[in-house]
């Protein structure tokens, strides 16, 4: 499989369960390319899920059998953990949001999909953040 070097955070991916038609789509368009998510972000889907939107476990583990399947899935191992620390320090990133920056850094990622941190903002030269929902992406 052909991966894009593109990586998901769990906030763009909820909008795959949001009434938000647009922005569910676009999701479904950029993740139907591939990429790449962190069992984080796996485990934060499912909190979400639910804890919040009330979803079964079954439901849940449903919705995120195709995620999966096109999604290539990094773990969550010491080396991330201890760049994430670092990244979170650095950049003044909240300690979750550097551990998902810390895995798309480790998985060889030039984009990360993401609402919550800053557009545009470039992490160590390599990474640029995207919010996928202010403007046209580059195509892959």
């Amino acid at each position: 499989m052909n991966v894009p070097e593109q990586f998901f955070d769990t906030n763009v991916l909820l909008y795959l369960l949001s009434g938000d038609d647009a922005k569910a789509d676009k999701v479904e368009e950029l993740i139907s390319q591939g990429g790449h998510i962190s069992v984080q972000v796996l485990n934060e889907f499912a909190s979400i899920a639910t804890r919040k939107l009330k979803m079964t476990h079954a439901e849940t583990r449903e919705v995120l059998v195709p995620i999966r399947a096109v999604c290539h899935i990094h773990p969550l191992t010491e080396a991330v953990h201890d760049l994430g620390m670092q990244l979170a320090e650095r950049y003044q990133l909240s300690i979750y949001d550097a551990m998902i920056v810390a895995a798309a850094l480790t998985a060889g990622c030039t984009s990360l999909f993401s609402e919550d941190m800053q557009d545009g903002f470039v992490i160590r030269q390599t990474l640029r953040i995207h919010n996928p929902f202010h403007h046209d992406l580059p195509s892959w």
